[in-house]
């Protein structure tokens, strides 16, 4: 499994995971920083419209940076994509001080599983989405 920067054509694969309308996930892409974990591709042809060539994309994480805490906006794989995607705003956030938050979805017990291997530790009830309890995680650098 390798980590990269997502680009434009990954956001078809990005709707497939999450099932989200494609350019819902396009303007991810151009207003967060969102990284990708996938398995396989080539790389040959960098004028492709997918320039990583034939991929199997297993997750990707998104994240900005709100009043000196850098916010997981979304995360979405396996387990363990999840977790080698979650270190990317953990190293992130090291780099420059910062804490980071993540919002899980009160029954997702893979990511609350895996935010604790990373670091995150609970810190409460976060907001309701539509309706769904979540739970805020925060880890120090």
């Amino acid at each position: 499994m390798e980590i990269r920067d997502a680009v434009e054509a990954d956001a078809e694969r990005m709707a497939a995971l999450t099932g989200s309308p494609t350019d819902v996930m396009r303007n991810l892409v151009h207003d967060r920083t969102v990284a990708v974990a996938y398995r396989g591709g080539d790389g040959a042809d960098p004028t492709a419209d997918h320039p990583h060539g034939e991929e199997e994309t297993l997750g990707f994480v998104s994240y900005d940076v709100q009043r000196e805490t850098v916010h997981v906006t979304q995360i979405e794989g396996t387990p363990d994509a999840c977790e080698r995607l979650l270190r990317e705003p953990a190293r992130f956030a090291e780099r420059e001080g910062m804490d980071v938050e993540l919002l899980v979805a009160g029954g997702d017990e893979d990511l609350r599983t895996v935010a604790e291997r990373v670091g995150f530790t609970e810190r409460g009830e976060g907001p309701r989405f539509d309706g769904v309890r979540t739970v805020r995680y925060r880890r120090q650098p």
